[in-house]
């Protein structure tokens, strides 16, 4: 589906696009649960976005054309990423390393859950804090000790569906690198007493994590 429809003030119709750029007679999905490993998988330039839909479309009929993008700007670059043949690349400081990643929905599920991260090919472990003025690395590992320390604590995570934090929470990412161009990102929240994240439904972290989010 390339959007959801709201109503909203009597018969007022809202419009929610989701974040999609069409290609080449191909449909491009952000993925958020990945991010690009390093900017030296950025391939050439394969063109840019001719039209930004969510400013100008109002009908809930439009179908989205070559060039098209939901929330990009009109001559925004897209790029082919080495290794990925179903897959472009959007230049956004607001993400982790420089770009959004979009995939073919088919080849792309909404969520890639945790279950779905090969663990024993990861050769590295970020975490970033997530603030207003953007993410800042707080900690690497690479040492197979400290990685497999890691991975146990995300793996034990305790399935807990109902959990509610206690008021607000300050926010994390961990991503998970393997030799691919993408690695795996999983969003960490912590509400002052208890660590939590969303692998495939709510689940709550054994504490010992707080070690290993920050060096400093």
């Amino acid at each position: 589906m390339c959007l959801l429809l709201l109503t909203a003030c009597g018969s007022q119709v809202i419009i929610e696009w989701v974040d999609l750029i069409k290609w080449d007679g191909k449909q491009y999905e952000a993925v958020y649960e990945v991010a690009l490993a390093d900017r030296s998988f950025i391939d050439k330039e394969i063109g840019e976005v001719d039209f930004k839909v969510a400013d100008h479309i109002k009908r809930t009929s439009y179908r989205f054309k070559d060039g098209d993008a939901a929330f990009h700007e009109k001559g925004t670059k897209l790029y082919a990423i080495k290794g990925l043949d179903d897959a472009i690349a959007v230049e956004d400081q607001s993400v982790i390393n420089g770009y959004r990643i979009y995939m073919i929905r088919a080849e792309a599920p909404p969520r890639r859950n945790f279950d779905q991260v090969p663990l024993e090919e990861v050769k590295k472990i970020e975490f970033y804090s997530s603030t207003e003025e953007g993410n800042r690395k707080t900690a690497s590992y690479t040492n197979q000790s400290d990685m497999e320390a890691i991975k146990a604590i995300l793996v034990n995570s305790k399935p807990a569906p109902s959990f509610e934090p206690n008021g607000d929470t300050n926010r994390y990412d961990v991503l998970l690198y393997t030799d691919d161009a993408i690695a795996f990102q999983y969003g960490i929240q912590f509400d002052g007493t208890t660590y939590f994240w969303f692998p495939s439904e709510n689940a709550i972290l054994s504490n010992d994590i707080q070690q290993f989010i920050s060096k400093d």
